[in-house]
């Protein structure tokens, strides 16, 4: 949706225009930069809550741009009226800023958020925005629109009004003006009561906010609520390597082998093909001496820039999103971090450094921890990559899937079954526990000549949530162990959509958001 709005003012050429269109992943740092400057004094969305609502529900995240810049955004997901109407504070009905309480068939509108750029108030961007939610919610045939909407005006007006109470009536009656609620009053909407505790970083509104309630005129409110199709099949086609570690005579050697089996996984139309962690110890058999650990790993990072230019153009040559294992690197810091180099078919190379180095990691080749892991947008929608012990972390996967994630790929490597099991049980249960797809890539073989790279053990697979429109074993495929091959599966994304609506568990859904939530060290707003 994109509307253009002619406007104009003393300080405005007539043909200069404001737009009201769809955000989207692009959109987010000139969105978290407006917001800066709209809250000053308050936590802002992080980049991961903007990618979270984006995902959850694109046509109802909404961006005010005036030549260019963006002036404002307003943020909503769809919810069941129980929920919506019953008191509630802003992390637990929002899941934290993530809009993961996204419900498809929810009969309303949930208003998260509206922000204004303050050089730009005069241009009614606002009630502009509030116009696009109401179209939307027509459109849908959606019961109407409900939020916890600000108070600005408490904090000075407590003592004169005794209660939150008094005053909110008294902003109904217009007896006293509200920058905030007296607006949205304006705009149609009705106050039916206060919310306590909304958000308690607002201090203006000593943490209440209005339980504000629009109600679509289109709709019969009494009538059973409409509920939206199911999508139609959403297929995603992964690939997963078992790749052999063998000795090579040369850096070219090395990148045919990695070509021949982006070349066959091409062919079968894949769109990610993932490779395993640390897959370029390969290169070790270059070297003239056997290397001491520490010394190995040095000159890999030596291999790195010849590395990412290669399968960058492989990922552009073959038209497939690689994820390239791993690659010890070292970054800008001085540190070595184990990084998983993402190669997107449109020539975007994105890098995820391993946050939890193994004992072994650490111990032999000095390896450091990364600081941020993040969901990485392509063509098919975010992804999440894990490094192996990665997978044994709860929590990295469901900030992933928090941000939109799907899709995780984790790249392994290790030397018996017990260790593979540990990744692949760890992983088995970040499927289900974020009804998403998990992808694993392991090595076979040995490379006798590098330390701590004597043998390895792997049987790759392509993981799924377990219930009814999934494999019976949650397995939808998975390569015979120990030995260099590939599996392929076509991935359903709309299955996913469905077991996080109707499942026979719905794990994202049931969280308790007023008990807990995962807060990451750069997510501010609560």
């Amino acid at each position: 949706m994109s509307t253009r709005l002619g406007t104009k003012s003393k300080t405005l050429k007539s043909q200069e225009q404001l737009i009201i269109r769809r955000a989207n992943s692009r959109d987010v740092p000139d969105i978290i930069a407006m917001m800066k400057r709209a809250y000053p004094s308050l936590p802002v969305y992080t980049r991961g809550n903007l990618l979270g609502q984006i995902t959850a529900f694109p046509e109802g995240q909404f961006l005010a741009e005036y030549e260019g810049r963006v002036v404002g955004y307003a943020a909503t997901f769809r919810i069941d009226e129980a929920t919506a109407l019953k008191p509630h504070n802003w992390a637990e009905i929002t899941g934290g800023g993530y809009a993961s309480r996204h419900d498809a068939t929810g009969p309303w509108l949930y208003g998260m958020e509206v922000c204004v750029d303050p050089d730009w108030r005069g241009l009614r961007i606002g009630q502009r925005l509030y116009e696009a939610r109401k179209r939307l919610a027509e459109e849908l045939e959606l019961k109407g629109i409900v939020f916890g909407g600000r108070l600005p005006g408490l904090a000075r007006k407590i003592k004169e009004f005794k209660t939150p109470e008094a005053y909110l009536e008294a902003v109904k009656v217009q007896k006293v003006r509200d920058q905030v609620a007296t607006f949205q009053i304006g705009n149609g909407f009705e106050p039916i009561g206060l919310l306590k505790g909304y958000l308690p970083s607002d201090h203006e509104s000593l943490g209440y906010a209005a339980h504000m309630v629009w109600r679509n005129p289109y709709v019969d409110q009494e009538g059973p609520p409409k509920t939206s199709a199911i999508r139609p099949k959403d297929w995603v086609r992964v690939a997963t390597v078992q790749f052999q570690q063998r000795a090579v005579k040369s850096f070219d050697e090395f990148l045919a082998n990695i070509e021949y089996f982006v070349d066959v996984v091409s062919d079968y139309k894949s769109d990610f093909v993932v490779f395993p962690e640390l897959f370029t110890l390969q290169l070790l058999a270059l070297e003239k001496r056997r290397l001491g650990p520490v010394e190995a790993i040095e000159a890999l990072t030596r291999r790195t820039e010849p590395f990412v230019a290669a399968l960058r153009q492989m990922a552009l040559s073959y038209n497939i999103n690689i994820i390239g294992g791993s690659h010890p690197t070292r970054v800008a810091d001085g540190d070595i971090r184990n990084v998983a180099y993402v190669f997107l078919r449109d020539g975007a190379v994105h890098a995820q450094e391993k946050i939890h180095p193994t004992p072994n990691e650490r111990n032999w080749w000095n390896i450091r921890g990364g600081q941020e892991i993040r969901a990485i947008d392509t063509d098919c929608g975010p992804i999440g990559v894990l490094v192996c012990y990665d997978s044994e972390f709860p929590e990295l996967a469901r900030l992933l899937a928090d941000e939109g994630a799907k899709l995780l790929f984790v790249p392994f490597c290790t030397d018996n079954r017990q260790g593979y099991l540990r990744v692949r049980y760890c992983s088995q249960a970040r499927a289900i526990e974020n009804q998403c797809y998990v992808v694993l890539s392991g090595n076979v073989g040995n490379l006798p000549g590098v330390e701590n790279m004597d043998v390895q053990y792997a049987q790759s697979c392509i993981l799924t949530p377990c219930d009814f429109p999934f494999a019976r074993d949650g397995v939808a495929a998975e390569t015979t162990e120990n030995v260099e091959t590939i599996a392929v599966a076509d991935l359903d994304l709309s299955d996913l959509a469905w077991a996080r609506r109707e499942g026979t568990v719905r794990n994202l859904r049931d969280r308790r958001f007023d008990l807990y939530r995962l807060v990451r060290h750069d997510e501010t707003k609560s």
